[in-house]
């Protein structure tokens, strides 16, 4: 009967220690991807930054588009020459953050 009692005791330990164990685990995880969440919800937030930053450098340049996404940026529209073209990457180029600038501008005919 003793021995009954200790088995059943330890099976309930063993129960216990499991289901905390996984509760840790559990937990340790919605950790993870809430800082995964956070860090997106920043790189967004950047992303954002890095391309008003850009657009009011740019202002008399209405017809370049720009977009964001990772710190890298692409500036699209058409230019009238590929010295205005030049000169909006250097402007973009600058801004803090920006890793990358990819250019899909295309220079208008005349």
């Amino acid at each position: 009967m003793m021995t009954n009692k200790l088995i059943a005791r330890l099976m309930v330990a063993t129960a216990l220690t499991a289901a905390a164990a996984t509760g840790t685990a559990f937990a340790a995880g919605q950790q993870d991807a809430a800082l995964a969440g956070a860090a997106k919800a920043g790189t967004a937030t950047n992303d954002e930054a890095i391309t008003s930053k850009i657009k009011a450098s740019l202002a008399d340049q209405k017809q370049i588009g720009v977009t964001t996404a990772d710190g890298v940026v692409t500036l699209s529209g058409s230019v009238a020459n590929t010295d205005v073209g030049t000169k909006a990457i250097q402007v973009a180029s600058a801004v803090p953050g920006v890793k990358e600038v990819k250019s899909e501008l295309t220079v208008a005919s005349k």
